[in-house]
């Protein structure tokens, strides 16, 4: 099954970017990484009925991750997770 996970970002500091993540702009959660700290955490689980919130979580968190070390730092305003 086809996946496709929308970030759109809400901040981005020196130290940290937030993210509402979701599978789509109606449904959605809210995610932090601490570029300082090299972390991901989870703010706002996203509920869709038949689905584990942690599914999203992971694939968001892989997003971020890329953004942080294979990206270089930059974190767009939106991007996505598509597997």
């Amino acid at each position: 099954m086809a996946s496709v996970i929308l970030l759109v970002k809400q901040t981005e500091d020196e130290e940290k970017v937030i993210y509402r993540f979701g599978p789509n702009e109606r449904k959605m959660g809210l995610i932090e990484m601490n570029k300082i700290k090299e972390s991901v955490r989870e703010l706002e689980p996203v509920h869709v009925d038949g689905v584990s919130p942690s599914f999203f979580f992971n694939r968001a968190a892989q997003r971020l991750v890329r953004c942080l070390f294979r990206e270089g730092g930059k974190f767009p305003e939106r991007t996505t997770f598509e597997s």
